[in-house]
């Protein structure tokens, strides 16, 4: 029971504390310079030609003028780059490789020039050059550490790569994007210590901040230790009363603690938080479902724990499964009222709809059963058992010829399944009786039984 409910915890957390994005993105406040300095009008026009191609994605004619630039002057670094640019466009990367390395060459440290080779480095997967590239570009912008870190992890470099992002923690303070990529080192490398000695660092270094606790509280539980996640989610609750997010970990503590009011009462506080994700608070219904499945004394906290959930947070197959947990019970208008609960949220499915309708036989409603069963017909005229559903209740009603008319139009949609059309011949069996028309009665009801036998 507490494995299990583990993975259903560790499902729900894993909803706050993986955040997406990896890479650092870096927006340079200033363009490249470029300032061909005393250059003939020729050279000019060609290299804003050479622009202007590459502003309406002509690359192989911007490469044309540019070459042409080069020809007749080729100390200009600028040249180079957009070359190397046109020729990324292109996906041409080795010759982009080498124009970028020229114009770094001439101007080691233009900040452009590195940025343009990394990413042609970056398109190609070439991540030890890369690499090389990076730290150079680091000095100018720190933002790239996080880039380099990443770099790392694809080379399986995860020393260098956690050496960065302690670094980076130290300076700027934790993020969820580094997070990520700290989680990563540890998974790929089976640190599952590390990876809770740094939390439980984080948690002693900075006891306010909430979304500590709950990383170890996840990590705990990943790690198969329910006693120390249970700690430290009693623990924040001690330093943040007011915290909503813990009790995602507590109901599920009490459960297993055997403390069911304090479960439901963590439960109440998750479904009306605002806080919290819908996703999250359906998992914690559903669960809440099965746990009243075997301890139907709190049916009555289930009822109210439903009506918690708007419309916002509300989902079909918890609905559904509200709705199968009333059938187990035979408690067929319960059901009913779950199944439209989902039906309201998801109209056109078609199993809840039929649901629905036999549920409504069952509890011999047979005016709504044909109401229902002969819109569905119009909605789904190649469906044969609403064509079965209309005819069953057709005939409950005494409605004989109109039952004998819908059942025969069904059979026409029967493709390879012998009990239902077995099922169809027993209805036409019975309005065919109901119409005392013994032998056409007779003939249906040998040929049901006939599919039994040879089925």
């Amino acid at each position: 029971m507490i494995k299990k409910n583990l993975k259903i915890l560790l499902f729900i957390f894993g909803i706050f504390l993986f955040p997406k994005g990896v890479f650092a993105q870096v927006d340079f406040n200033a363009a490249p310079n470029d300032d061909l300095g005393n250059v003939t009008d020729e050279f000019q026009e060609l290299f804003y030609e050479a622009l202007k191609q590459k502003a309406i994605e002509n690359y192989d004619k911007a490469i044309i003028a540019l070459q042409k630039c080069i020809d007749m002057d080729d100390s200009k670094s600028i040249l180079y780059y957009e070359l190397g640019k046109n020729y990324n466009k292109l996906k041409n990367f080795g010759a982009a490789e080498d124009a970028l390395k020229e114009a770094v060459n001439k101007e080691p440290d233009n900040e452009w020039y590195l940025d343009e080779l990394y990413e042609s480095y970056a398109q190609q997967k070439d991540y030890d050059k890369a690499i090389k590239t990076i730290k150079q570009l680091v000095k100018y912008h720190p933002d790239y550490k996080e880039d380099l870190a990443s770099l790392y992890v694809r080379t399986k470099k995860y020393k260098d790569a956690i050496k960065v992002l302690d670094d980076l923690d130290d300076e700027l303070g934790v993020s969820d994007q580094r997070d990520r990529l700290r989680n990563q080192i540890y998974n790929a490398t089976g640190q599952k210590k590390q990876q809770i000695k740094k939390l439980e660092e984080r948690v002693d270094d900075n006891p306010e901040a909430e979304s500590n606790y709950l990383a170890l509280i996840f990590r705990y539980s990943e790690n198969n230790d329910p006693k120390r996640a249970f700690e430290t989610a009693k623990k924040l609750l001690e330093v943040h009363p007011e915290s909503q997010l813990v009790h995602l970990a507590l109901y599920k503590f009490y459960l297993d603690d055997n403390k069911a009011e304090m479960a439901i009462e963590s439960m109440k506080i998750v479904l009306n938080s605002r806080q919290i994700k819908p996703e999250a608070k359906l998992k914690v219904l559903t669960d809440f479902v099965n746990f009243v499945n075997k301890n139907p004394k709190y049916e009555k906290d289930l009822v109210e724990i439903t009506t918690l959930v708007t419309e916002s947070a509300a989902d079909t197959k918890t609905f559904v499964e509200i709705a199968q947990y009333y059938l187990a019970k035979k408690d067929n208008v319960k059901a009913i009222e779950y199944y439209k609960k989902a039906q309201d949220l998801e109209p056109d499915n078609f199993g809840i709809l039929r649901n629905i309708i036999l549920l409504h036989i069952d509890l011999n409603e047979f005016d709504i059963a044909k109401q229902k069963s002969a819109e569905g017909i119009e909605k789904y005229p190649s469906q044969p058992v609403l064509y079965l559903i209309n005819g069953v209740a057709l005939n409950q009603l005494k409605e004989y010829n109109n039952a004998i008319e819908i059942l025969e139009t069904g059979l026409d949609y029967i493709i390879e399944d012998a009990k239902m059309e077995a099922d169809f011949y027993k209805q036409l069996s019975k309005s065919f009786t109901g119409l005392n028309n013994l032998a056409k009665a007779k003939t249906f009801s040998d040929k049901a039984k006939a599919l039994e036998i040879s089925n």
